[in-house]
C-alpha cells in the first residue's frame, strides 16, 4: 500500500487484521525455510494481536509508557545528548554522525528506559539490525531473534528477582482487571519497545540531519527561528520517514479497492515511506518543505496501531536537532560519495552518515 489515503483507510479497517494466523500462505506453510523477516511477523505481543487482546496488552504497557514517564525524561535526554556532542566536538576531520550521536542517544534512552545494562546495548543494537535486515543469509534472523529473546528474558527475570525503577519492572508488575503479561509477552514486548525505542529515532535523526544539511535555506530558516525544530521533525517523518514498510497486516475478508481486490488471507505491506511521497496527497512531494502545512503523515502509524513511543521519539529528535545545530551551526556533509540504503524493508536510512564541523 503505498498510497497516503488508501494506506490510513486500511490502517483504521476493521477488515484488516495482524494476527499472523490470518495469513494464508504461513497458515498453510508455504513459506520458505530461513525467510528472513518470519520472526519479525510473529513475535508475540501487541504488534502481533488484534482487537480485545491487542486492547489488553496495549492497557497493560500503556500503565507503564505514560506521558508523564516520557516528560520526566526531558533533562535526562538533554543532558546525554550534550555530553554526547562534547565528545563529538573532539572529533578531528569527517566522522559518522549516526555512530557518534544519532545511535547512542535513543540507545542510552530505551535502555535506561527498560533498565538495560550498558554492556548488552551494543550486542541487542547489532542483534535487532539483523531481526529487520531483508539482506540476511538464512537462518540469521532466526538466530538473531532467539538472541534477542535470550537478553530480554534474562534481563526480565532479573527485574522480577530485583525490581527496579524502570519500565521492565512495571510490565511486569502491570496489572488490568487481575490481568498480567505472559512470559512471552513480556519478552515480545521489550523486543518491540527495544527495536521502535532506538531504530526509528536512530533513523529519524539521521534523515533530519541529511535532509537539513542537503537543503541550507531551509536549515536557515530554523536556525534564524523562523521554523521549529517540531516542524524539521514532522516534515522528516513525511518527506524520509524512518520506517520503510513494516510487515504485515492481513485480510480478514475480501477488500474491494477500486478495480483491485484483496482476497481474505492475502498479506498486507504497509509502505510509510512512499505514502509520504504521494504526490496526490501531499504537493511538490519530493520537496523538504519547513514552510508546508502541517503534513497529516501517516509514518508514525494510524488508528489502534498508532506507535505508543511517538511521544519520546518526538522529544528525543527535536532534544538532539537542537542541541546539535545550537553547538555546530557550520555543519555541513563531507565529500565523497552519496550514502549507502541500509538494506532493510523495514528501517529506512543510511549506513553512515559523514559530516564535518565546518
Amino acid at each position: 500500500m503505498t498510497h497516503h489515503d488508501t494506506l490510513q483507510g486500511l490502517l483504521n479497517d476493521p477488515r484488516v487484521g495482524k494476527n499472523p494466523q490470518l495469513w494464508t500462505t504461513l497458515r498453510e506453510g508455504r513459506l520458505p525455510e530461513g525467510w528472513p523477516l518470519m520472526n519479525f511477523v510473529t513475535v508475540p505481543g501487541m504488534v502481533t494481536a488484534d482487537g480485545e487482546d491487542h486492547r489488553r496488552l496495549r492497557g497493560l504497557v500503556t500503565q507503564a509508557f505514560t506521558p508523564r514517564r516520557i516528560a520526566e525524561l526531558a533533562p535526562a535526554i538533554e543532558a546525554r545528548a550534550t555530553a554526547l556532542l562534547d565528545e563529538v566536538a573532539l572529533l578531528e576531520g569527517d566522522f559518522d554522525l549516526r555512530q557518534h550521536f544519532a545511535y547512542p542517544l535513543p540507545m542510552q534512552v530505551i535502555g535506561e528506559l527498560l533498565g538495560l545494562p550498558p554492556k548488552q546495548q551494543d550486542e541487542l543494537h547489532e542483534l535487532s539490525n539483523t531481526l529487520v535486515s531483508s539482506s540476511a543469509e538464512p537462518g540469521a534472523a532466526v538466530a538473531a531473534q532467539q538472541g534477542l529473546f535470550a537478553l530480554l528474558g534474562g534481563l526480565a527475570a532479573a527485574k522480577r528477582a530485583e525490581p527496579g525503577d524502570d519500565l521492565t519492572t512495571d510490565l511486569i508488575a502491570a496489572r488490568e482487571a487481575d490481568d498480567r503479561l505472559t512470559e512471552m509477552e513480556v519478552v515480545g514486548t521489550l523486543l518491540l519497545m527495544l527495536v521502535a525505542g532506538h531504530e526509528t529515532t536512530l533513523n529519524l535523526i539521521t534523515n533530519a540531519v541529511r535532509a537539513l544539511l542537503a537543503a541550507p535555506d531551509q536549515l536557515a530558516s530554523v536556525l534564524d527561528g523562523t521554523h521549529s525544530w517540531a516542524a524539521v521533525v514532522e516534515e522528516t517523518l513525511r518527506y524520509d520517514s524512518p520506517v520503510g514498510q513494516f510487515p504485515l497486516r492481513y485480510a480478514v475478508e475480501d477488500i474491494e479497492l477500486g478495480e483491485v481486490t484483496i482476497r481474505q488471507g492475502d498479506a498486507i505491506l504497509a509502505s510509510y515511506a512512499a505514502a509520504g511521497r504521494d504526490s496526490g496527497h501531499f504537493p511538490d512531494a519530493d520537496r523538504f518543505d519547513l514552510g508546508r502545512a502541517p503534513a497529516k503523515h501517516l509514518s508514525l502509524g494510524h488508528g489502534p496501531h498508532f506507535c505508543l513511543g511517538a511521544g519520546l521519539a518526538r522529544l528525543e529528535a527535536e532534544t538532539a536537532l537542537r542541541l546539535l545545530f545550537d553547538r555546530f551551526p557550520g555543519l555541513r556533509l563531507a565529500d565523497g560519495p552519496a550514502p549507502e540504503p541500509i538494506a532493510s524493508f523495514v528501517s529506512n536510512s543510511v549506513k553512515t552518515l559523514m559530516v564535518r564541523q565546518g
